[in-house]
């Protein structure tokens, strides 16, 4: 395996990464490398290390078993120049990427775009702003569709149950520990939200134009990239995140997104948190994702 760092020219600014290679030959046909690349895409306030060192140990995970893979820091992260971008602007980021990715690694003929929360996100708006044949796969973790009603909805149907039947939740309320007329106030506030804002129902939504994608729009351009890929999906999800519930809610009660998910490979691993933090449930995901590249 070789681990080196490497730059990636996008425009006025340059992108920082670390690239994964591997001399190791496909288990498979014995004397071909492995022609499936993995691109781990960064999202949120981190760069290419990932929680808990989460992206390196994958990257040399991957490598051990013959895949390569890159890990980059979006613009203004890490040690990449440039303004930092949102999520939903990092489609030349991951376009320049992809391209330095292949180059690099000439072996290679495809991309798997791997993302977790809202590089997740990321990964589908991609799809749905450009029409990239040269991937042929996504890993997705939890992905992100945050929306005032669906947050409000989850905070009530799962934080909120959660604490009324937690034994320390009414010690603490019995003890003085918390101001009952402040709880309740919460409540009211976020259950007023939950019936806020409701989506429109399936028939009635409209297929986006390719509009610029912003904070209002961004889940009903990931649901319109994730309808236009033609590729494989992966979907992994913790039991314990109120994002991957916001995410699973969304998919029970809409059926274009119940579609999307019916066609993907879901695993669920019930006891992880959002960044699947312990080793058990990392390797799972690792497992998971060397899996899914290889078919």
């Amino acid at each position: 395996m070789s681990e080196h760092f490497v730059s990636i020219i996008n425009g006025e600014h340059t992108l920082s990464a670390i690239l994964h290679d591997t001399d190791c030959c496909d288990i498979d046909t014995k004397d071909k490398r492995v022609k499936t690349g993995v691109l781990i895409v960064v999202g949120g306030p981190q760069y290419r290390i990932g929680s808990h060192r989460q992206f390196v140990k994958l990257s040399r995970a991957l490598a051990a078993a013959g895949i390569p893979s890159m890990r980059f820091d979006s613009a203004g992260m890490g040690d990449s120049t440039g303004s930092k971008v949102m999520f939903y602007q990092q489609n030349d980021d991951i376009a320049a990427a992809i391209q330095l990715f292949m180059q690099q690694c000439p072996h290679l003929n495809n991309i798997v775009l791997w993302g977790l929360c809202d590089a997740a996100s990321a990964a589908l708006l991609y799809c749905y702003r450009r029409a990239d044949s040269r991937v042929v796969g996504l890993v997705l973790l939890n992905p992100w569709v945050r929306q005032q009603h669906s947050h409000a909805q989850v905070m009530l149907k799962h934080y909120y149950w959660q604490r009324l039947s937690s034994k320390a939740f009414w010690q603490k309320l019995l003890a003085g520990g918390l101001n009952p007329w402040q709880s309740i106030k919460d409540v009211l506030q976020t259950y007023k939200a939950s019936k806020s804002s409701q989506p429109k129902r399936a028939a009635e939504v409209k297929q986006p134009s390719k509009e610029k994608t912003t904070a209002e729009n961004y889940v009903q351009h990931m649901l319109a990239g994730w309808q236009a890929f033609a590729g494989r999906t992966l979907v992994i999800t913790s039991g314990n995140d109120h994002t991957a519930q916001e995410f699973l809610d969304l998919c029970a009660h809409n059926p274009a997104w119940e579609q999307c998910l019916a066609r993907a490979q879901h695993h669920h691993v019930t006891a992880a948190n959002h960044t699947f933090a312990t080793t058990l449930w990392r390797g799972e995901v690792e497992q998971q994702t060397a899996k899914f590249v290889r078919q």
